[in-house]
């Protein structure tokens, strides 16, 4: 390795630690160092790029090797996140020969050197619901998960062909899905408005669950920015739809996304679900309910690794009580032998399995089917989704 690489290295991890000991875990990690890049202008794109990498990279340790030094974890998980690192050639070349080796056969050998536990990469494992494959889950975290865009009806193939004019990887992996790489920036391209919506593959696969029917009522309980809205209606456009969350400036940028789609025939209500929704709503029922259940997000994880050790145990209680009060006021709202669609981006027992026995044992529903959507072994978010019907 030659002098300047050497500095190089060296220069990269000042960076990382700058930025690392500037977050206070106070807010997402990538708008932090969209700040701090701003503070530090004088790194250039080279800089930026390496810093986020180590920095990320680092997130995704999770607990593990927490007994090490800073700068000895970052070699870490170098190693296990990259396939070649000029970091772990010059602080630990014993690793070089290894660093193209299987994610499980490093961290394999890393167990046998006693320097860390798998099960420390994900510090609740005993929370994790039985249906989860646990190392499979467990190398998922050590991966940056792709981007997905659903493609609306009838464009995929104008899709495909300005991507493959502009010479953009890609993969179809369903009739509406395209694959991307993470970091993909599609904004430049004005003509795929309204036609593309980034959305994650487990997440449009909830879609198999709602079986929506021309001209039925659905409310979409947690609406938040429309995703599964906007799924839902371009699956069945003549869905009478009700969307609702907490917050009027939610609302609000759902109103944007919606238009940009050409929707336009829907109605919105500010509702606190956590309270008797009887003022708001009445009587009404609807033919079906979508409760994208406010979580953890513990599956999603993998995108924001810093989570990880941001968060505390004592939240999934809180996430669990929070659900089923939202589930018994929602409840309310279906129609008899009509379907609530529960679902979460969480893998927490608690979260999903739990909270769908409340629904059946205290609720009056019967559960049709549900499922672990397992994004973990497709390189997306992994989610839960049942469909329960009330009876």
């Amino acid at each position: 390795m030659t002098e300047f690489s050497e500095k190089r290295v060296h220069q990269q991890i000042r960076n990382f630690e700058r930025a690392m000991d500037g977050f206070e875990a106070d807010q997402p990690f990538s708008r932090y160092l969209t700040t701090f890049f701003k503070l530090n202008k004088q790194m250039g794109s080279s800089d930026r790029k390496s810093t986020s990498r180590l920095c990320y990279n680092y997130f995704r340790l999770g607990a593990a090797a927490s007994q090490l030094s800073q700068q000895r974890r970052l070699v870490l998980a170098e190693f296990l996140c990259e396939q070649h690192s000029a970091l772990v050639t010059l602080l630990e070349p014993s690793y070089a020969d290894k660093i193209n080796l299987p994610i499980k056969d490093k961290l394999a050998f890393l167990e046998k050197e006693g320097v860390l536990r798998a099960k420390d990469l994900f510090p609740f494992t005993d929370r994790l619901s039985e249906q989860v494959d646990l190392f499979a889950f467990l190398e998922s975290q050590l991966v940056q998960p792709n981007l997905y865009i659903r493609v609306k009806h009838g464009r995929m193939n104008f899709v495909r062909a300005i991507l493959d004019e502009n010479q953009i990887p890609y993969a179809v992996v369903g009739e509406h899905t395209i694959s991307l790489t993470n970091g993909t920036s599609l904004q430049r391209f004005t003509a795929l408005e309204g036609i593309v919506e980034v959305q994650d593959l487990s997440s449009q696969r909830t879609l198999a669950y709602m079986n929506p029917q021309d001209r039925a009522s659905w409310w979409d309980a947690c609406a938040a920015s429309g995703g599964k809205s906007l799924l839902l209606m371009d699956a069945c456009p003549s869905v009478n739809l009700l969307v609702s969350d907490v917050r009027m400036s939610i609302l609000r940028n759902l109103d944007e996304r919606f238009d940009r789609a050409g929707i336009m025939h829907y109605r919105k209500k500010i509702l606190d679900l956590t309270k008797d929704t009887y003022p708001l709503l009445g009587n009404e029922r609807f033919d079906g309910v979508l409760l994208d259940a406010p979580c953890t997000g513990s599956g999603t994880w993998g995108r924001t690794p810093e989570m990880v050790r941001q968060f505390r145990a004592e939240k999934i209680v809180e996430f669990n009580t929070l659900q089923k009060t939202i589930a018994s006021h929602v409840a309310e709202h279906v129609k008899v032998g009509k379907p609530l669609v529960y679902i979460t981006c969480s893998v927490f027992k608690a979260e999903n399995e739990d909270v769908v026995n409340y629904i059946i044992d205290d609720l009056g529903f019967e559960l049709e089917r549900m499922s672990y959507l397992k994004g973990y072994e497709e390189r997306a978010d992994s989610m839960f989704v049942a469909r329960l019907i009330k009876k």
